[in-house]
């Protein structure tokens, strides 16, 4: 999650630069939409990686708490956590290919 954070606060600078050189409306548009595309997916991957610290921290006391043992509704937590980052992560690198070809096309 510490890299697709960075990854994507690079992006934004990058944006920042190109952002500067666009005189096109077209050309603007996309930016705000990468902009705002850049945002929400920093949002999202800070809200993810919450989730994930206070996941870890209860299967730990879980474990602790029940003999070596974890509740269904643990699981199935875990198991919504793990689709929940399945789908960041192909939403992020759609985003990094639509950042790489405006940047190309730039």
């Amino acid at each position: 999650m510490r890299s697709y954070r960075d990854d994507f606060g690079k992006l934004k600078q990058q944006l920042m630069k190109i952002a500067g050189h666009q005189s096109l409306k077209e050309d603007l548009l996309q930016v705000e939409h990468l902009d705002n595309q850049l945002h929400i997916q920093l949002i999202n991957i800070h809200d993810l990686k919450h989730q994930i610290k206070v996941h870890d921290r209860k299967i730990q006391v879980e474990l602790e708490q029940n003999d070596g043992k974890i509740s269904d509704e643990t699981l199935a937590q875990h198991e919504s956590l793990h689709d929940e980052y399945q789908s960041l992560e192909h939403t992020l690198q759609d985003i990094k290919e639509e950042f790489s070809l405006f940047a190309a096309r730039t």
